[in-house]
């Protein structure tokens, strides 16, 4: 009975843990979507075009490319947590330069640095949980890191809504000296600095403590995560050994002879860049200016936006429960399949928006439609693609290119959502519907690479890959 209390005490330990580092995955939902409801203010405050806006929402993901890049080579140096703590004040210091810009060019920049703490935490966040979590937990443990984003998906939009009211429907309208889209953009050093709070007091990585030499605190931190009876000598040695025989793959180790690189990075690439093609993040970072392009009011809009990310996490815990009991093909392709339909509805719906004086207007029954599809669509998108494609990305490679070329998987996804974020407002004036047409064609195909390209991982161990 002891035995048992002090392994659930153990398992309670290495959860606060792993949910303290998870904050990181939060910040990564509030700050890339705190964007949505404070986007139609900028664009009045600054009196700037589709182009501009398009820019400085999408430029926080080439900030977010650019922490990814180097956060794990700045973890090695000066270890996991520290390095959390860089980021937390990142994200705390771009708040505050977010929440008071003086020139369109100047939020820009904030948004960029915003970025580089995103990225970091990306990549931060899912190594610390890994690297502290007992291996039989390691993929329930692993999974808070995108509810984590999910939540803070939500809790942004939540927060934007309760701003909106406070100012009347009308983001560009004050509070407090300041306008209600600036409360928005500054509301995120809450977070930040509760980031920075949790991973000042979480213990170092177990692996980057052998690493540096501080074997005896890797011993105790192994002790508090996997229990005394665990053989901490043997433990430690086995790191050491991983250690020493571990070489850091490069990007020779990823050449082919298809165009380049080796079909199966070609597969992670492909499965990357769909994810963000069939165009999920217009979802999060300009739903609210879609809905209000077609007659909803501001404060509607946004909670239209908060009702989506609730249909977000509730996909993200279907997809949780089913990864390991039905597959990864099977999930992927139902998603794939429930996101074309549901993005074809909402291009029919859209296309009816008719212009009624100096406002659009959709009409009945496409307004509820267009809202119905989608939710749909986020609903497919997080049961599926959301969390099933970074389960593969860990899993499909073998394990001597593993590290590479799920870097290269992952700049490709950075991308793709860059190039979907920053030409998704020009293209939504031009034609919105065959915008929506356009993403329902991506998950059609992604439909069909699936069930040509893609192999079934579930049950697989990871020195099977090949």
């Amino acid at each position: 009975m002891a035995t048992q209390y002090q392994h659930q005490e153990h398992l309670g330990h290495v959860v606060l843990i792993a949910a303290a580092a998870a904050i990181g995955g939060f910040l990564f939902g509030y700050d890339s979507a705190v964007i949505n409801g404070a986007v139609v203010g900028i664009q009045r405050h600054f009196d700037v075009g589709s182009v501009e806006i398009g820019v400085v929402v999408a430029i926080a993901l080439l900030g977010s490319a650019l922490g990814a890049w180097f956060g794990g080579g700045l973890a090695d140096r000066v270890g996991r947590t520290r390095s959390m703590q860089i980021a937390a004040i990142v994200f705390a210091i771009s708040s505050i330069g977010q929440m008071l810009p003086f020139a369109i060019w100047d939020l820009g920049f904030w948004r960029l640095l915003a970025g580089v703490g995103i990225g970091m935490a990306s990549v931060l966040g899912p190594a610390y949980i890994a690297e502290v979590s007992p291996p039989a937990y390691r993929g329930r443990l692993g999974s808070f890191q995108q509810l984590a984003i999910v939540l803070g998906i939500a809790v942004s939009q939540a927060v934007n809504y309760v701003i909106a009211r406070q100012a009347d429907g009308d983001v560009n309208n004050h509070l407090w000296g300041l306008q209600a889209w600036q409360w928005m953009l500054g509301a995120c050093v809450v977070p930040a600095l509760l980031f920075l709070l949790f991973a000042s007091t979480i213990p170092e990585s177990p692996r980057y403590l052998v690493m540096s030499g501080r074997t005896r605190r890797a011993r105790e931190v192994l002790s508090e995560v996997e229990g005394d009876d665990v053989d901490l000598d043997a433990r430690v040695s086995e790191i050491q050994n991983v250690l020493r025989t571990e070489a850091r793959p490069t990007m020779k180790d990823l050449r082919g002879k298809a165009l380049g690189l080796l079909p199966i990075v070609w597969i992670g690439i492909v499965l990357s860049a769909f994810q963000q093609l069939v165009g999920i993040n217009v979802i999060f970072y300009y739903s609210s200016v879609l809905w209000q392009s077609v007659g909803i009011d501001q404060q509607s809009s946004l909670l239209i936006s908060f009702s989506s990310s609730i249909i977000n996490i509730v996909g993200t815990f279907i997809a949780i429960a089913l990864v390991d009991k039905i597959g990864r093909k099977p999930l992927l392709l139902t998603g794939s399949a429930g996101m074309a339909i549901a993005l074809g509805t909402a291009a029919w719906a859209f296309s009816h928006a008719r212009q009624i004086g100096d406002n659009v207007r959709l009409p009945d029954p496409q307004g509820p439609i267009a809202l119905v599809a989608a939710n749909v669509f986020v609903l497919f998108f997080a049961l599926s693609w959301g969390v099933v494609v970074w389960v593969l990305l860990g899993e499909m490679f073998p394990n001597r290119i593993r590290a590479a070329a799920l870097g290269v998987a992952a700049a490709a996804q950075w991308l793709a959502n860059w190039l979907v974020t920053v030409t998704f407002p020009a293209m939504s004036e031009w034609n919105l519907p065959l915008t929506y047409a356009m993403y329902a064609l991506f998950a059609a195909l992604s439909f069909l690479f699936v069930t040509k390209w893609v192999k079934e991982t579930k049950g697989r161990r990871l020195e099977e890959m090949g």
